[in-house]
């Protein structure tokens, strides 16, 4: 039997981050949530991470920086932001770094699903410039 990607999320609101664990799982995925970016890069589950969800404004390291943290180490993860405040300077910057997906809280279940098919399918190297 094929085992289902893993999709970590990292959302400091508790609310937010079990109503994504619950609809990923629904979407047939794998899911684990964490509190905050620091729990996330300690966590046992870093390696086996597919596609990472991970809120752009939190206290601490923020979704971008992670991002680019995860880059930088060689250990980049095919990257989905979700903020409820968009500006254009994070969406650029995330662009710039290689985030697969920039969604906009609220955002549709079928954005989301499209969203991680994309981080999935891609032979995105999660930024990494060859």
């Amino acid at each position: 039997m094929l085992k289902k990607p893993m999709i970590s999320i990292v959302d400091d609101d508790p609310s937010a981050r079990e109503s994504l664990v619950d609809l990923v799982k629904s979407m047939g995925f794998s899911a684990e949530a964490f509190p905050s970016a620091e729990e996330f890069l300690q966590s046992k589950l870093l390696r086996d991470t597919s596609c990472l969800i991970a809120d752009v404004q939190m206290p601490g390291i923020t979704g971008l920086e992670l991002h680019t943290s995860l880059v930088r180490s060689d250990s980049a993860i095919p990257t989905i932001l979700i903020t409820a405040f968009p500006n254009e300077k994070d969406r650029a910057a995330a662009r710039r770094s290689g985030v697969t997906s920039y969604l906009v809280k609220p955002f549709d279940d079928k954005d989301l699903l499209a969203s991680i098919r994309s981080a999935l399918a891609s032979p995105d190297d999660g930024g990494r410039q060859s």
